[in-house]
């Protein structure tokens, strides 16, 4: 599974976990995440925290992973958010951050309690990526940013509140979206409708990479976007972890404009043999593993709670 592990590597440095006695010692080769472990207590996080922050190299930073900030799943991330709204002096290198490098063992994805991030891109103007797990509680409702290149949300249901936030946002960089829609049973409420101008191009023009995925309408964004002239703008098009089936791979096998794509990632879907087939004779990168079957429950996105 995705979220089955914490992160290894992050865009191609080696990850660590902080430890506030050896310090910042390799920013250039090592990205850092500040995590709690099972056996410490709450405040530990907040003591880790504070010994990055006045870290003397703690300027060097350009890349910083937050893993499980608190054991008890009724905290939120707003006191985090806070805090690290407080140290933007001393993270003025700071271009790439992910909030929420948790996996389902430390928690579920759904009882992640995020909160309004708007203070955290305002706070960090130079950005260039920001990702962020969990979808509950979760707001960007000042979502403006000069930098954004790469955007990422992942979340076992993406409330509609949410992409409000995301409709509205100005991000005149932005070159790479990922969504992870989820279920309705954790939050999803929305229609592919609602999606239409992402799909066509609209909303973020530039994009190259477009990630619509973990969704139970995943056959209904297939279709929508076998249409779409924006496709062909397109490097890389992400309809993974969701219940794809031969309907939204036919209209994908007929599209001219997926046949012009880099790669196509459908992991995790549930599409026939023969249709698999027809698609591999694309031409083009594709991704068709995890081929699933559905079972009298019906066919299952890869993560939901």
């Amino acid at each position: 599974m995705t979220i089955a592990s914490n992160l290894n590597e992050f865009l191609g440095k080696r990850v660590e976990n902080f430890n506030p006695e050896t310090g910042i010692v390799n920013p250039e080769t090592v990205v850092y995440r500040i995590n709690t472990d099972y056996d410490e207590a709450a405040q530990e996080f907040d003591a880790k925290l504070d010994a990055f922050a006045n870290d003397a190299r703690v300027g060097e930073v350009t890349q910083l992973i937050i893993g499980m900030f608190d054991q008890e799943s009724s905290t939120t991330t707003e006191s985090l958010v806070n805090k690290l709204v407080s140290f933007k002096d001393k993270l003025q290198q700071l271009t790439h951050l992910f909030i929420g490098d948790i996996t389902y063992q430390e928690c579920e994805i759904s009882w992640i309690q995020q909160s309004d991030m708007s203070p955290l891109l305002a706070a960090f103007p130079q950005l260039e990526y920001f990702r962020v797990r969990g979808g509950d509680g979760l707001r960007i409702t000042a979502f403006a940013h000069a930098n954004l290149n790469t955007l990422i949300i992942e979340t076992g249901g993406l409330g509609p509140d949410t992409l409000k936030d995301i409709m509205a946002a100005d991000l005149p960089k932005l070159e790479k979206l990922e969504l992870w829609l989820g279920s309705e049973n954790y939050g999803f409420a929305s229609t592919v409708e609602d999606y239409a101008t992402i799909i066509s191009g609209e909303k973020f023009p530039g994009l190259k990479s477009l990630g619509l995925k973990n969704s139970e309408i995943q056959d209904e964004i297939a279709i929508a976007l076998s249409t779409s002239p924006f496709v062909k703008q397109l490097d890389v098009l992400d309809l993974s972890m969701g219940v794809l089936s031969d309907k939204g791979g036919e209209a994908l096998l007929n599209s001219p404009a997926v046949k012009e794509l880099s790669f196509l990632d459908l992991r995790h879907h549930y599409l026939s043999n023969e249709m698999m087939g027809k698609l591999q004779s694309l031409g083009i990168k594709i991704n068709l593993d995890e081929q699933e079957t559905a079972d009298k429950y019906g066919p299952y996105i890869e993560v939901s709670e």
